[in-house]
């Protein structure tokens, strides 16, 4: 998994690599240096009171780090305003934020104390539960002189070029009123932010390289129309920032980002056996497609795994015609002999993969017969129990896997 991480950071182009070589040694003498002054940069701020000469200060001492911040629509900035709404590239979105303007944002997980405190989160009481964090923030926004939140409803980092992850709808129920925020962050060399990235690796990273850039823009303040429902209201605001920062508005969500991760390391693991190159490119497809395409994409994964053999590329002209995950694997196992395959290894869900498995079991999965029925009939039937092996597969691997009994999964 780490090597599937760097391989993220590392740029693809061959003289973009050779340059970044060759900057190695003096990268690495900057970030020891930075590093030095890094300690200092957080002893001043944990000095100097909160104030516009403290926040002048520390951001004079970033840009010796490298982190330059750049802001664009000032006048559209409100005060008023209680609540910025921001999309999320890396773990120091609002530290950079907070050098503009005074802004908290509350530490939603991860650690606590003084970790929490250090990187400049303002704590809340976590075990509460979703609602009564929910109650606590409002009453934060509805209280005269406090600075505003600054929250990320994607819940997680993404790379700020591709789309935007789904809106939570909750941040969105705290106030009438937000300020949208678009970020992009650039820096040369290497990619601003991987898939499993933590923050410390992001702050070598960013002092290693030459600079990193933060380009803010300030939209004008969106407010809730009547009627309008708290996820509504959470799509307008993501619209507005994709439009904004040029990318797609996506229905993928926090949970769908941390399942890319789960299969991407399960696939590094099993590199050396029985990887299937469609599946992988797949999973960065699915990550950076419309709402549609998405769809698909999903769609073309279920075929894919009933028809290992079957290109990707295949599978996914047939779908956009069918728009039916059996219609498609039955259009091709009656064109099987026109079908290009792909040299792969055995599959995953191959007999071999099964027995050693579930050894005891009575229920297995037949390979792809080598001859179809004459009739249609014939033939869907053949389909339709080589889909109810691989249902009963996955509902055994299920029960085995969390140590359920059989009348517990009923």
């Amino acid at each position: 998994p780490q090597s599937q991480s760097l391989s993220d950071t590392f740029p693809k182009d061959a003289a973009v690599l050779l340059l970044l070589l060759i900057y190695f040694p003096v990268g690495i003498c900057l970030m020891f240096i930075r590093i030095f002054i890094g300690v200092h940069v957080f002893l001043v701020s944990c000095a100097l009171p909160e104030s516009f000469i403290r926040r002048f200060v520390v951001r004079v001492m970033c840009s010796v780090l490298g982190m330059h911040v750049r802001q664009r629509n000032l006048r559209s900035r409100d005060k008023n305003t209680k609540l910025y709404i921001c999309n999320h590239v890396t773990e120091f979105d609002h530290n950079i934020i907070n050098l503009l303007t005074p802004c908290n944002t509350p530490q939603l997980e991860g650690s606590t104390g003084f970790m929490c405190w250090a990187r400049g989160f303002m704590e809340i009481h976590l075990a509460s539960g979703q609602g009564a964090i929910g109650e606590s923030l409002r009453r934060y926004c509805s209280t005269a002189g406090t600075p505003p939140l600054l929250l990320f409803p994607e819940e997680d980092t993404t790379n700020g070029r591709v789309g935007l992850l789904k809106f939570s709808s909750w941040p969105f129920s705290l106030t009438d009123s937000v300020q949208p925020v678009a970020l992009r962050v650039t820096r040369p060399l290497i990619a601003s932010s991987t898939l499993e990235s933590s923050w410390l690796m992001e702050l070598l990273w960013t002092f290693f390289v030459p600079c990193t850039v933060y380009h803010v823009s300030w939209l004008p303040p969106v407010s809730r129309q009547d009627g309008e429902s708290a996820q509504e209201f959470a799509n307008k605001v993501q619209e507005l920032l994709a439009g904004e920062l040029g990318v797609v508005s996506t229905k993928i969500t926090k949970a769908d980002k941390a399942e890319h991760i789960k299969r991407k390391r399960h696939t590094v693991q099993q590199t050396s056996t029985s990887v299937r190159p469609g599946s992988i490119g797949l999973s960065f497809m699915v990550q950076s497609l419309g709402t549609d395409d998405h769809r698909i994409a999903k769609m073309a994964q279920q075929v894919k795994d009933v028809l290992p053999h079957v290109p990707l590329n295949v599978i996914t002209k047939d779908l956009a015609k069918t728009n039916c995950v059996d219609t498609t694997i039955t259009n091709l196992l009656e064109n099987k002999e026109e079908t290009p395959t792909e040299a792969t290894g055995a599959s995953v869900f191959g007999p071999s993969k099964i027995s050693s498995y579930s050894p005891g079991s009575a229920t297995t999965i037949k390979p792809a017969a080598k001859c179809f029925g004459k009739s249609p009939a014939d033939r869907h039937l053949s389909l339709q129990e080589r889909k109810e092996a691989l249902y009963n597969f996955a509902r055994r691997r299920y029960i085995e896997k969390h140590g359920l009994n059989q009348e517990d999964s009923h």
